[in-house]
């Protein structure tokens, strides 16, 4: 999977959101809050394809999380994100 092009991470007001790249594409009541460890992975994957496993090691490496755990964040992460029509198959 994929996060779709066009979309942007910003810190806005000390919150970390997804936006719409470009200024005529700016809507505010689409913004998308991120927690800190979800920019992280954000951060990480959006110029690249990726698959759970590898967001799971990359939570477990910067957090200290056991796999199980991040395993179960991770499914419902990308959940989320699809559910939002932020990813891509």
């Amino acid at each position: 999977m994929r996060v779709k092009k066009g979309l942007e991470l910003r810190d806005v007001c000390g919150e970390k959101v997804i936006i719409p790249q470009g200024i005529e594409n700016l809507d505010f009541s689409k913004m998308i809050n991120l927690n800190e460890s979800a920019a992280f992975l954000w951060e990480k994957v959006c110029n690249e394809d990726f698959s759970e496993e590898q967001l799971t090691v990359a939570l477990c490496e910067e957090y200290d999380v056991d796999t199980q755990t991040a395993q179960q964040d991770i499914h419902a992460l990308v959940e989320e994100w699809k559910k939002l029509g932020i990813l891509e198959a």
